[in-house]
């Protein structure tokens, strides 16, 4: 009992503070200027190619003794000077993509910069996605948009280090190359759908749902209507239509693989995706940034999205909140350990 005030007097106490630090948070928010919610975002570069020239350096230098470092500081010095500067570029994206793909406004405005700069005859674009799916109108949009790059003829190259998986991989597929370690997770060519269905648990507590439509097939299944077998007919139609669409798109980008053979919703480690020809290469992205390197500029694109003054405290109560719970539950954890010894 004593275990359970306390605890109840803690999240007390971290609500106060919540609410007094979300009070703070909108009377500063209230002095910045009006039309600052009306940024919409700002793109921003990082030589990627230095840092890890600079990575290379820095442990090079710290294995020599000072007359060997100096020497070859020297000699470095004369080879910088008679070195021609590349004129290819390598443009690095990143997508960590989760149920609802919500990066893909960022991905928008990076490729809509890549566009805007890319030379098809010298440059290249590498992504580096790393996705279980979600949503397929919303992998979708994020495939939609690398098939601009492909429309443009830029050469694009997809990196997966860990997983991508039905929609990451309805994204992946579109590049000219894909490459992946052995263990990276792909595939997952299928669709699923899920939910409850709670009409009975109602009917049993005489409870009443009403759902009128227009339209033979306005609603096909939901949590709360009765299930039908017409309508769940219709929904798995539904399903196999866009199965059927999701392996068109990749016979489109990757004709070498046997999509009939694959397209069962199973997921291959690389070095078995690489014999069905998911991928092309078994590497990591951080060798084939490295093996680019000598012949070209390397460059990171990032876009940050501006947050409105209400994003910003949401974020930041949202942020606390969970510090909250996880506080909470650690200190249960913890007291269980503690009784069970």
């Amino acid at each position: 009992m004593e275990f359970i005030l306390e605890i109840v007097g803690f999240v007390v106490k971290a609500g106060i503070v919540t609410l007094a630090v979300g009070a703070v948070i909108l009377l500063l928010s209230a002095t910045i200027r009006r039309n600052e919610d009306n940024e919409i975002g700002s793109i921003s570069v990082v030589d990627l190619g230095n840092h890890l020239d600079d990575l290379v350096e820095s442990v090079r230098y710290a294995v020599m003794d000072r007359k060997t470092a100096k020497d070859y500081q020297k000699t470095q010095k004369k080879e910088q000077k008679h070195k021609t500067p590349s004129e290819k570029n390598l443009y690095v994206l990143d997508f960590d993509g989760d149920i609802a793909a919500t990066q893909v406004g960022e991905l928008r405005e990076q490729v809509t910069a890549v566009l805007g700069m890319a030379d098809p005859e010298k440059d290249e674009v590498v992504v580096r996605l790393e996705s279980s799916g979600g949503m397929v109108h919303q992998y979708g949009l994020a495939a939609a948009q690398l098939a601009r790059l492909r429309e443009k003829k830029i050469p694009l190259t997809v990196c997966i280090d860990r997983v991508a998986a039905s929609g990451g991989y309805m994204m992946a597929c579109i590049a000219d190359r894909i490459l992946a370690p052995p263990f990276a997770i792909l595939g997952s060519i299928g669709v699923i759908a899920m939910f409850p269905n709670f009409h009975r648990l109602l009917k049993k507590h005489d409870v009443d749902y009403l759902e009128m439509t227009s339209g033979e097939f306005k609603r096909t299944l939901s949590p709360l209507g009765e299930v039908t077998e017409k309508g769940r007919e219709k929904f798995q139609s539904e399903l196999e239509d866009t199965h059927q669409l999701f392996k068109d798109f990749v016979t489109t980008y990757r004709p070498a693989v046997d999509v009939d053979k694959i397209a069962t919703g199973e997921t291959w480690y690389g070095t078995r995706a690489l014999e069905q020809k998911l991928i092309d290469r078994l590497l990591t992205s951080d060798d084939y940034l490295l093996e680019r390197r000598p012949e070209t500029n390397i460059y990171l694109i990032r876009y940050d999205v501006a947050k409105s003054v209400r994003e910003r405290v949401t974020s930041t109560l949202t942020s606390i909140g969970a510090g909250m719970v996880k506080k909470v539950w650690t200190e249960m954890e913890e007291r269980a350990r503690f009784r069970a010894e």
